[in-house]
């Protein structure tokens, strides 16, 4: 194989690991989801290996599972991402900051401030990863009996995002004059007042912040539905898969980019990174027993509680060795309910085994040597079955001290990653173009100039 592109590498650190049994690993820090001095060094690390980006997802609810299985969860208690992503803004330079934030559960202006500030905060490395909420616990916390519809909240999506985008382009990039002599701080005649008035959503605007260093925050989506995909062609600049075979992530790849030239986009303007959990290894042997092992501290309480939790309906009252049962449609997310009833069919697993998977993590997984972790990501990179990864770590800090330490030094080795940071900002570290102000498109080109 001979790759002509690098790879871009994020890093999901909410949870700080996706696996149920991290907590309880051998040398693990359990409190490491709450642990700010620990965070703190997890992202020193990361940005000293030059990933692109830090992810933190959110939940605006505590996850929906039976008690036996929550209070086994590590993810009971977490930092929310804006306040926890502006403190680490300050204790690095370079690495990507990127959070999740509801479109179903908050307001167009409160996500524009927000990761405009965290833009401004950080110098240009803010990312805004567009979620639904899957939850329909989540809704009980915001006034609602029950959750919105699944395709009603990806409408409301799509006419957020536009509201959303509109607000970053209030003021033009030369808007704000400053000119100390004559008393004149900003030219009204720069800024725009958007007066959104929707289906959904009625906005006046404008932002009172001035437009993000990167013209917008970067757009990360991770929707695998229809309607997810829809949304991603239409509007990410980044996209968080979830496929767990080359094959299935070629397909994945080739309908986005195919989807995107029917939306009039250049492909080359979006970056698909799916999920990898990466166990490392002196040998692939060591590298399978660290990961039977870590998957052996799963209790069944906590993986019946993450199966129920994704299929958006309770199985812990059925037999345990017995197949899934018919589950009913909820408003739930779609497309990780399909891929785990579709693994129960076709390889009819039991409750029992589904339990196993949803809690030991049962997506991408690449677990060997650095060699062997290198050449899966390398094959995955030349076949276009995406243009880097979302990294999931089995434990911390072990799990990710192997990755920094044995796994990048093997792609930089290859040509595959970066050895330095080529620009500032979380657009340049993903070849990303600046957004046009789409209402003052000549400020852009004084700021290029």
């Amino acid at each position: 194989m001979a790759a002509t592109r690098q790879l871009h590498l994020g890093a999901f650190m909410r949870p700080v690991s996706i696996h149920t049994g991290a907590w309880r690993y051998p040398g693990a820090l359990p409190d490491a989801n709450f642990n700010f001095a620990a965070i703190r060094r997890y992202i020193e690390r990361l940005e000293a290996a030059k990933f692109d980006a830090f992810f933190m997802a959110d939940h605006l609810a505590v996850l929906n599972m039976p008690v036996d299985a929550l209070k086994r969860s590590h993810t009971v208690t977490s930092f929310e991402p804006f306040t926890l992503l502006s403190a680490l803004a300050g204790a690095t330079t370079r690495i990507g900051l990127v959070a999740t934030a509801s479109t179903t559960f908050d307001e167009p202006y409160h996500i524009a401030r927000r990761f405009a500030s965290l833009d401004h905060i950080s110098e240009g490395r803010a990312g805004w990863n567009i979620v639904t909420t899957a939850n329909p616990d989540a809704a009980l916390n915001f006034g609602y009996d029950s959750h919105l519809d699944h395709d009603a909240r990806y409408v409301r999506a799509r006419e957020f995002y536009d509201v959303v985008t509109g607000l970053w382009d209030s003021f033009a990039d030369d808007a704000f004059i400053r000119d100390v002599d004559n008393g004149l701080y900003f030219d009204p005649a720069r800024m725009h007042v958007l007066d959104h008035k929707g289906p959904e959503l009625k906005v006046r605007g404008p932002l009172n912040i001035a437009r993000p260093v990167q013209g917008w925050p970067v757009i990360v989506q991770a929707g695998a539905s229809d309607p997810g995909r829809q949304l991603a062609a239409e509007t990410a600049d980044v996209i968080f898969g979830a496929e767990s075979t080359l094959a299935a992530g070629k397909a994945f790849y080739a309908d986005i980019h195919d989807r995107m030239r029917w939306y009039g986009r250049d492909p080359s303007g979006i970056k698909i990174l799916p999920a990898a959990f990466v166990v490392v290894g002196d040998t692939d042997e060591e590298a399978r027993a660290r990961r039977a092992h870590l998957d052996s501290l799963v209790h069944y309480d906590s993986g019946i509680g993450s199966l129920s939790s994704q299929l958006g309906y309770d199985v812990s009252g059925f037999d345990p060795d017995g197949p899934l049962p018919e589950i009913p449609e909820t408003n739930a997310g779609r497309s990780g309910r399909e891929r785990i009833v579709e693994a129960a069919r076709a390889k009819n697993l039991t409750i029992r085994q589904l339990a196993a998977r949803a809690g030991s993590y049962a997506g991408l997984a690449f677990v060997g040597t650095p060699e062997t972790i290198a050449d899966g990501m390398e094959e995955w990179l030349v076949e276009r079955g995406s243009d880097g990864f979302n990294v999931m770590f089995p434990w911390l800090p072990g799990g990710l001290d192997d990755f920094v330490d044995r796994v990048v030094p093997e792609l930089q080795r290859r040509g595959l990653f970066r050895r330095e940071y080529e620009g500032t900002t979380l657009r340049e570290h993903l070849g990303l173009a600046r957004p046009a102000n789409r209402f003052f498109p000549a400020s852009d080109r004084l700021v290029a100039a």
